[in-house]
């Protein structure tokens, strides 16, 4: 099986625009005890799905400031039962819709940015029909100026996969307290096969979250579909 890295289109026609906060966010965590980390979120761990309206303490999720260690830990126990399976819990992740503001003309997959994902809600649908596995999408809660705006959805994805040791330096660790790395984004970086998964299409890789990755299912039916907005770069995998 082949992996691809999903890259905006810059050559493609669209001029769209999109600019919001998502509803809620666990606290960065501020001075780990675990690694020394001074600051560290990662907003890129998103779950656009995850509905907490009902919690009674909901404004305690509305974005802050870094918070220490203690305070990160009892939100996220908090609010471990409403995420899905398997879901990671990371500071500074974003949970619920995006909300805010969006113009110009989109294609049918868009990204404004190379961690962050959308589709239009008929070539989700089309996708799903073509039988592409893990793949839900939730409606962006965005402004639009102009007339017969698209409905755009979010697609909520899984963190799977790791690098293969090979990319990654000698000294390379990931703290256990906070999730901070103390490495950069290989470049080129290589994927463990043994990590990769064989249930859904399109993921974000769990060693580095702003890398949004998609198996050779998803890339063929995006072109038999004739879908853009997107290109893709296939990945080495060991």
């Amino acid at each position: 099986m082949k992996f691809y890295e999903l890259r905006a289109d810059r050559s493609a026609p669209y001029t769209g625009s999109l600019s919001g906060i998502y509803k809620w966010y666990l606290p960065s965590v501020v001075d780990c005890p675990g690694c020394g980390a001074r600051v560290f979120g990662d907003t890129t761990v998103r779950y656009p799905c995850v509905d907490l309206s009902a919690l009674p303490n909901v404004r305690d999720y509305e974005y802050k400031l870094p918070q220490p260690l203690d305070e990160y830990l009892r939100l996220s126990e908090q609010l471990r039962p409403l995420l899905p399976p398997g879901a990671v819990l990371m500071p500074g992740m974003a949970l619920g819709p995006m909300v805010g503001k969006a113009s110009g003309t989109f294609g049918q997959l868009f990204m404004h940015d190379p961690s962050f994902v959308q589709i239009r809600r008929e070539a989700l649908t089309r996708l799903q029909e073509a039988g592409i596995r893990g793949l839900h999408g939730c409606p962006l809660e965005v402004r639009f100026r102009g007339k017969n705006p698209p409905e755009l959805l979010e697609p909520q994805l899984e963190l799977r996969g790791g690098f293969h040791p090979d990319c990654l330096p000698a000294d390379a660790r990931t703290c256990e307290r906070c999730g901070a790395a103390n490495y950069s984004l290989p470049d080129p970086y290589i994927l463990d096969a043994a990590t990769l998964p064989t249930d859904v299409d399109l993921f974000r890789l769990a060693d580095w979250s702003a890398v949004i990755l998609a198996t050779e299912r998803f890339v063929d039916t995006v072109k038999q579909l004739s879908l853009d907005g997107v290109t893709f770069r296939e990945v080495r995998v060991r």
